[in-house]
């Protein structure tokens, strides 16, 4: 984990937010190869729950909500941890998190001198408006689901959908950890990529039982380890108050198996929960059957820095070529952030390599590379996990050909460079 934290620092993918200041536990920012790889998370999702489906329709809400919102749908009263303090060094601990190695550093035999476990309201307050009182408050919003539940009428009937159907969002969300670790596993400030999908009470189970083989087949595609992946399911003690089915998708991060994410079976809770707080019927009735219902809905919540995280976790490798170490990351092209590098062999060349460079641009994300050796070079590229590079040598400019270089088994091939952007574009985008 150390190596990867480190990785991801160094290369401009991850690192503190607000370094420069110390930083601030459970915030981090995302630099350029970290921005690119995010998006691609994102687009690869977006691609198969949306665009991909002709019953699912998207929705970007605004980050705070009605304070109602969450009163209704029991966040204010129920979205609790249990926090305790040390009295003799004033750290402040999750009471279900804290680790058995963990000492304190004001005592002299290293124990804890703990509090008793008090609930803690995890939602993230803010102001609206001038008034300086109680009715200006508001939440950043803990989940982005809710709104999903509170535009459920506007959009089915814009969008002229009938259950069963699904909105998705992909957004931020925020909550005010006890204690935020394992980098960017548990944080304040992340973002979510979920689907509700509204469907008659009789067709619910159904539904839950399929959208777990989507789930589950979406991350072996995007290249997470199957063999770190597992399903767990929700005991009666461990069901949320509104569901009634729930398994989550748990993966093995280097610090143990941990939830990745979750499908639910929520019933019918929370358009009820809003028909009796807002008053406004959430009800839908078929016009063939004329049957009415208040929908039933199956959830499937995951979040873009877990799911980041599981595939760093399940590409980094060390290994050896031509005797010489190298760390490689073996994300798949759909969500690497660079997808080719060109190299020229020399710096002599980087004109007509620039060239190739530029029309490759038009198709995905490509970086140019001129400093070192090509040997050095490769092992940039391959420590950032681009998955194929373009080598233009002195040889190019009379066979108009050039070496594509594969990251994962090092083999190279001499490829004519008018049939490169088809050659890589059917190996990074399968067409």
């Amino acid at each position: 984990m150390e190596k990867l934290v480190a990785l991801c620092a160094n290369r401009g993918f991850i690192f503190p937010s607000s370094e420069i200041y110390g930083g601030i536990a459970g915030f981090w920012d995302y630099g350029p190869l970290g921005t690119e790889m995010r998006n691609n998370v994102k687009a690869a999702w977006w691609q198969r729950m949306v665009r991909e489906r002709d019953d699912v329709v998207g929705l970007d809400s605004s980050i705070i909500a009605n304070p109602r919102t969450w009163v209704a749908s029991g966040h204010v009263a129920n979205f609790n941890d249990p926090m305790v303090d040390c009295r003799t060094c004033k750290r402040r601990f999750r009471a279900d998190q804290i680790d058995a190695d963990d000492r304190c550093a004001a005592s002299r035999d290293g124990k804890h001198d703990l509090t008793e476990p008090r609930q803690f309201n995890l939602m993230l307050k803010t102001r609206i408006g001038a008034a300086d009182d109680s009715a200006g408050d508001a939440y950043l919003r803990a989940e982005t689901c809710q709104s999903i539940f509170l535009d459920f009428k506007r959009v089915m009937q814009s969008a002229r959908m009938k259950p069963p159907f699904g909105i998705a969002q992909i957004g931020k969300a925020f909550r005010n950890e006890i204690t935020p670790r394992n980098f960017i596993f548990r944080s304040r400030e992340f973002e979510q990529m979920e689907l509700e999908f509204f469907t008659p009470p009789a067709e619910a189970m159904d539904w839950f039982e399929r959208f777990r083989e989507i789930r589950m087949r979406w991350h072996h595609d995007v290249g997470i380890a199957p063999e770190k992946l597992r399903w767990h399911a929700h005991g009666p003690d461990e069901l949320a108050h509104y569901a009634k089915a729930a398994y989550d998708v748990v993966f093995e991060f280097p610090f143990g198996w941990q939830e990745l994410e979750g499908v639910h079976h929520r019933g019918d809770f929370d358009l009820r929960q809003h028909n009796e707080h807002s008053g406004k019927d959430q009800s839908y009735t078929d016009p063939e059957s004329k049957d009415r219902y208040v929908p039933y809905v199956v959830e499937t919540s995951v979040g873009v820095d877990r799911c980041l995280l599981a595939l760093l976790c399940s590409a980094y490798h060390e290994d050896e070529v031509g005797g010489e170490k190298r760390v490689v990351l073996r994300l798949t092209p759909q969500v690497a952030p660079i997808k080719v590098a060109v190299l020229p062999l020399s710096k002599k060349l980087a004109e007509p390599a620039e060239r190739i460079a530029a029309d490759l641009r038009r198709r995905f994300a490509v970086d140019s590379d001129t400093s070192g050796a090509i040997g050095r070079r490769y092992r940039r590229q391959d420590e950032v996990g681009t998955p194929f590079c373009v080598t233009y040598d002195f040889e190019s400019e009379q066979d108009q050909k050039a070496t594509v270089r594969e990251r994962d088994t090092t083999k190279q091939e001499r490829i004519a460079l008018s049939e490169l952007p088809s050659y890589l574009s059917e190996r990074v985008l399968g067409y």
